[in-house]
Order: C-alpha cells, then sequence, then structure tokens
C-alpha cells in the first residue's frame, strides 16, 4: 500500500506531503485545484515520461517520493535480480532536473525508468474514466478470467516453462541457420581441406627447399671457388700453408733469443692447424656438391605446390596455410556436432510442447468452467451499481498454436440493456457504463487475489442519485482486500471512505498553488455538504451530510 506521497515543484504544487490510509482513501476538491495533478505527479514514480513545463518553478527540480508498504514479498526476488535492498517499507524516488534529465530511485539504488515502471505496476493501478479502455485489451479480459478460475500456480509455472520453450526454439533456429550455411558451403570447404592435407605441408618446409634449391641452381659456381680456396691454401706455389710453415721456422730459430718469439711462435702453430682443417674442409664441402637436376625439379615441383597454395588462401607462409587447414577441420567437424546438438534440441523441444500442450489443455478446461461463475458475478455487481439488465458473455475460442497464456482466446461481450444482442465493449458501452463495468470487474478480481492499491481517478462521472450511492458502496466493500484511492465529486461516494483528503488553491500569495489536508470528522461534514449544495451549506445539507456520513454534528 501506499503510505505516503511527497511531491516538491510540480505543477501547482510547490509542496505537499500525503500520508494515506490502508483502507478507502477519498480525495475531493474545489474545481480547479488540482485533484488529478495528484495522479500526475504519483504517474512519475510509476515510470512515466515527465516535460518540465510542468514544473511549479522552472528555476528547481521537480522530485517525487513514494513510500510504500510491501506485505507481499512476491517484488523481493524482483528486487535482487536487479541488485535493489528489499524493506518492507520500500521508498521509490524520482528527480527530474530542469533541463530535462531525469533519475529514477528504489532504496536509493538507481534504477532504470523501465525497472521502476516495473515495480510501479506491481504497486499501483490507476483506474480513471479514460483508463477504463484496458477492458477492450484481450489480455486483460484474459486476466479477468484466469483470476477467477484462480489457477496462479498452474498458469505461473506454465508461462516459466513457455519462455524455456521459446529459448529453446530460438537456439534451434540459430542452429539451423548456421547448419544451413554451413551445408551450402560444406563441399567448398571440404575440397579445401582435402588439397591442404593432400599437400602434406610441414613447418619450416619451405625455407629448407628454397635453401636447397639455391644450392643446387649454384653448383657448379659453389664447387669452383671451393677449389680455388683450397688450393690458394694447399696447392699453388705460394700457398698460404707452406708459406706460414716458412714463417714457423724462421721464428723457431731465433726463439732462444727472446720468450715472447716463442709466444708468437705458438700463435702461428695454432694457425697452421687451423687453415690445415679449413682446407680439408673446402675439399669436402666441394666434393659433397653434386649438380642433380633431377631433385631441383622434385623440389621446384614442390614449391609450386606450396606457392599456389600461398596464393590462393592469399597467405605468406606454410605456418598460416597449416591454420587454415585446422580450423578448415575445426569448421567440417563442427558441422557434424551441430547436427547432433540440432537432433538433441528437437527431441528437447518436442518433448517440452508436449508437456505445454497438456498444461494448455488444463488452462483451458479451467478457464472454461470459471467463464459462467465470472458472466453471473459481474452481472450481479453490475446490478448493484444501478444497471439490472447489463451482462457479459465471455467467449472462449482455442487457438491452434501455443502462447504465452497457453492456447486460449478470450473475448468479453457487454450488453447493457435487454433484448441487445452483447457485442464488443467498445462499440456499445457509453463512458458511464464502461466504467461501472470496470468497477464491477476490479471488485469482483480485488475478492480472488491481492490486486495493488487502487486508484479510482472520476469514474462516477454521468451517475448521481440512488446509482452513486451503489457504486459508493461497491468501492467500499473493495477496501476489504485492498487500499483504495478515490478521486471523486460525489457526496455519496465521499461519505463511504475511512480518510477524507481536500485539495484547494491557495491565492493568497502572487502566484496560485494548489495544497491538499485531511479533513477531520467536523469539516468533513462540511466538505460533504458543500458537494451537496454548494458554498455555505444550509442545515439541511449538513443534516444530509451527516446521515451520509453516520457522524454527528456540533
Amino acid at each position: 500500500m501506499l503510505q505516503k506521497l511527497s511531491i516538491r515543484n510540480y505543477a501547482l504544487i510547490d509542496s505537499v506531503d500525503l500520508e494515506l490510509n490502508k483502507g478507502l482513501n477519498i480525495i475531493t476538491g474545489e474545481t480547479g485545484a488540482g485533484k488529478s495533478i495528484m495522479l500526475g505527479a504519483l504517474s512519475l514514480i510509476l515510470g512515466q515520461r515527465a516535460e518540465t513545463r510542468y514544473f511549479f518553478n522552472q528555476a528547481k527540480k521537480c522530485i517525487i517520493e513514494g513510500q510504500f508498504l510491501l506485505n507481499d514479498t512476491s517484488l523481493q526476488s524482483f528486487f535482487e535480480e536487479n541488485d535493489i535492498d528489499f524493506y518492507k517499507e520500500s521508498i521509490l524516488r524520482r528527480e527530474i532536473s530542469t533541463d530535462g534529465k531525469s533519475r529514477a530511485f528504489i532504496n536509493d539504488t538507481p534504477v532504470t525508468l523501465a525497472v521502476m515502471k516495473q515495480v510501479g505496476e506491481k504497486l499501483i493501478d490507476i483506474h480513471s474514466q479514460h483508463a477504463t479502455l484496458e477492458v477492450n485489451d484481450p489480455g486483460f479480459q484474459l486476466l479477468v478470467v484466469d483470476t477467477l478460475a484462480n489457477h496462479q500456480p498452474l498458469l505461473a509455472k506454465y508461462r516459466d516453462q513457455y519462455k524455456v520453450y521459446k529459448k529453446t526454439l530460438q537456439q534451434l533456429s540459430i542452429l539451423q541457420e548456421a547448419a544451413a550455411e554451413a551445408r551450402s558451403r560444406q563441399d567448398y570447404e571440404q575440397f579445401l581441406f582435402n588439397e591442404l592435407e593432400s599437400a602434406a605441408l610441414k613447418p619450416s618446409e619451405q625455407e629448407q627447399l628454397e635453401t636447397e634449391l639455391q644450392m643446387l641452381n649454384n653448383a657448379e659456381n659453389i664447387k669452383r671457388n671451393l677449389l680455388n680456396s683450397h688450393n690458394i691454401l694447399s696447392e699453388q706455389e705460394t700457398a698460404v700453408l707452406p708459406l706460414l710453415k716458412e714463417v714457423i721456422n724462421q721464428l723457431q730459430s731465433i726463439e732462444k733469443f727472446n720468450p715472447d718469439y716463442t709466444v708468437l711462435n705458438e700463435r702461428l702453430r695454432s694457425t697452421l692447424i687451423e687453415i690445415k682443417d679449413i682446407a680439408q674442409e673446402t675439399v669436402a664441402f666441394e666434393e659433397g656438391i653434386i649438380f642433380n637436376p633431377v631433385r631441383i625439379e622434385e623440389i621446384n615441383s614442390r614449391l609450386d605446390i606450396i606457392y599456389n597454395l600461398q596464393q590462393k588462401h592469399r597467405v605468406n607462409s606454410i605456418e598460416e596455410l597449416l591454420a587454415i587447414q585446422e580450423q578448415l577441420s575445426k569448421n567440417l567437424n563442427e558441422l557434424l556436432s551441430g547436427g547432433e546438438e540440432i537432433e538433441r534440441l528437437t527431441k528437447e523441444i518436442s518433448l517440452m510442447k508436449e508437456d505445454l500442450d497438456q498444461k494448455a489443455v488444463e488452462l483451458s478446461a479451467n478457464r472454461s468452467k470459471s467463464i459462467s461463475s465470472t458472466e453471473d458475478q459481474v452481472a450481479q455487481v453490475l446490478n448493484q451499481v444501478g444497471m439490472p439488465n447489463a451482462k457479459i458473455k465471455i467467449e472462449q475460442d482455442i487457438l491452434p498454436e501455443l502462447n504465452k497464456d497457453g492456447k486460449d482466446s478470450i473475448a468479453l461481450l457487454f450488453s447493457a440493456n435487454s433484448g441487445q444482442a452483447p457485442a464488443p465493449v467498445g462499440k456499445v458501452a457509453s463512458g458511464g457504463e464502461l466504467s461501472r463495468l470496470m468497477l464491477a470487474i476490479k471488485s469482483i478480481m480485488a475478492r480472488h487475489t491481492a490486486l495493488p492499491t487502487l486508484i479510482f481517478d472520476e469514474i462516477d462521472t454521468g451517475i448521481s442519485g440512488e446509482t452513486a450511492v451503489r457504486v459508493g458502496n461497491v468501492i467500499g466493500d473493495l477496501e476489504k482486500n485492498m487500499q483504495v484511492i478515490c478521486i471523486t465529486h460525489l457526496p455519496q461516494i465521499a461519505a463511504k471512505g475511512d480518510a477524507h483528503y481536500f485539495v484547494y488553491k491557495n491565492e493568497e500569495t502572487e502566484r496560485t498553488t494548489t495544497g491538499i489536508k485531511k479533513l477531520n470528522p467536523q469539516d468533513r461534514i462540511k466538505a460533504i455538504a458543500e458537494m451537496l449544495s454548494g458554498k455555505d451549506p444550509g442545515a439541511s445539507a449538513l443534516k444530509n451530510a451527516q446521515e451520509l456520513l453516520g457522524i454527528g454534528i456540533n
């Protein structure tokens, strides 16, 4: 229930704090005082969009805050899912700055407007003469039948399973699309994979082949240079080795004169050994090089395969080709495993649909059983509110496909007078009839489920006298099951309230403002008397107000 509503800087309101009772709260006031401004402000913490042109003071931000008592803990899981602290007494606050930027908070936790709207819809249900179009909504009509069918646990379980079912169908669709796309390119990818696999590529193979080919193509030049090098080192008359030996002999003859000559000669002997090794290796290298045209052809053929594959796949190395081969293999394997997953999901969906079909049949049966009772109960309440010949007819059709509510399509038909065939509500009901029909429906739903705080905004337009009394009785009965806030201009309805609030205009200041106050018993008598006869009510009006309220007067 709504315990307190605080409004700052909205429309004609500078600052208002309204504390509400748990039963029937009546709001009345002067014409044009701004009774519906309260609803406009309240709608802001229910997630509606705001316009800064409605600010009382364009230099200050607008703040709307509602304090709610959450007796129903069903919202707790929603709070937890959205990382909001849950308290039995929770506060919804909306701040709109002068530049139009808006911030929303639940228990001081910043939330999106969408989250605030979802919470607000579970806390407040605003019912106005214009909002009676809701009764034309097929979803609302189905809700009425479901409420009286009293199968909420079954419906909740069905809806949870249906969400999983739809999600699984979506997963299957994605897999099927991917599989179809993969199949369309499967043959080509298989060809590419086979081509790479048959090439039997090896890492670093290209570099090794290119090096070997270079050696073979230059074999004669290499052999000649190696042979010349050997000759220069050891075979010619002026070869390095004989000359070096002669130098060693010369130094050896003078070693006895200076130890440094000995060291120098030792270094030359080491150099002699190294050059002999080099001369021998040049011979070995030269003998190992053989011009082989067959091998050259083999290498060229292999490199042609490698180069063609690189050009085809637009890469520059064997390592990249091997990575492509691995990816192609993975794609082909996924196609095989994807088929297995599709088969698994198809079986799973079939089982889920079978279970959902069974639950849908049960839901349909429950709805069918409740339709007659719903029609009778609404007719009884319509009789109470002065429409004795009015009735509704609920038509139930079974749809071919499952939806979030089962397989039922519900249509509510209405007839206000005897001899009038029931027809869609929007085509045959006047504004006043729609208001009373909606009131009848809401009052019956309140007996079967915990509705949120219900707000009636002048739904009594177009009625008076005994009908107004009856409407007041129905609204008064609602407080047994819920908190009700009723904005009214009829004294018969205003007298039914547990608490009475009066909206007034203050014109004593430079700018007109709207205020609201809770009436004490004596002020309430006067307010209802004024609703009966106008300003400065006489004794008869005061007495009539006293009778309506059932209290004494001093």
